[in-house]
């Protein structure tokens, strides 16, 4: 770096580090075939799109930490269920319990997802270069336990998720959250996403400079792509 500008490189977690390994209506027939609900994946994929978009955020402002991964959980069983229905008004389970549970669970550990690629070689070189490092992401608590389980927790000064700051994304609160974390001001970060309303516009609206990840083959492409970007504004 030269004069320090962009200080700190901040990331977005899931679509960004990490992708899924395979479609969400795939990993979801599966599992529920075993409980004698058999709906196409195809058909799961574009109900789960729908009831996704139109759910609100999962997050529970004023809960303690301690409760606010139970009522996570249930959010996301919630989602899944209607999930079900606008595959399949008809469908039903042998235990639909015990079908969330190993869905929770596999989206929990390291099985569901794998690296974007160049992410752990992207990571040493942005730390190597003197810049810090975080995680801001509106997913749940199993965050920090999968990003463990990648071994990559010791890359991250701050992991900000919707239970920590009281917040979600786009909303300008999470981002001041994981700021003052740092000890920064929006215009000293980078902030690395996919989603246009999400991650760029929400980053852009609370002062941090937003970088698109979608734009990259690998994450290999991003520390160049911050040395451009420090030009830029220097």
């Amino acid at each position: 770096m030269t004069d320090g500008r962009i200080q700190a490189v901040i990331f977005d977690a899931a679509g960004t580090l990490l992708r899924l390994r395979e479609p969400v209506g795939q990993t979801y027939a599966r599992f529920a075939k075993a409980h004698g609900a058999d709906v196409p994946p195809s058909r799961i994929d574009e109900a789960f799109a729908r009831v996704f978009k139109a759910a609100p955020p999962n997050l529970h402002a004023g809960e303690p930490i301690w409760r606010s991964e139970s009522l996570e959980r249930t959010w996301w069983q919630d989602r899944v269920r209607e999930t079900f229905r606008a595959a399949d008004q008809m469908v039903r389970f042998d235990d639909f319990d015990a079908f969330f549970h190993e869905v929770w669970e596999h989206y929990a550990g390291a099985g569901a997802w794998e690296l974007a690629a160049g992410t752990r070689e992207a990571l040493t070189t942005i730390s190597e270069n003197g810049r810090r490092l975080a995680v801001l992401s509106n997913f749940d608590q199993r965050l920090r336990p999968l990003l463990a389980a990648f071994d990559l927790g010791a890359f991250f000064e701050a992991v900000t998720t919707p239970a920590d700051a009281g917040a979600a994304k786009p909303d300008r609160q999470i981002f001041d959250v994981c700021l003052k974390r740092l000890g920064l001001g929006g215009h000293r970060a980078a902030y690395v996403g996919d989603d246009p309303a999400d991650d760029h516009d929400g980053a852009r609206q609370a002062g941090l400079h937003p970088i698109d990840v979608t734009r990259f083959s690998s994450l290999l492409e991003l520390p160049a792509a911050l040395d451009a970007l420090e030009k830029e504004l220097a």
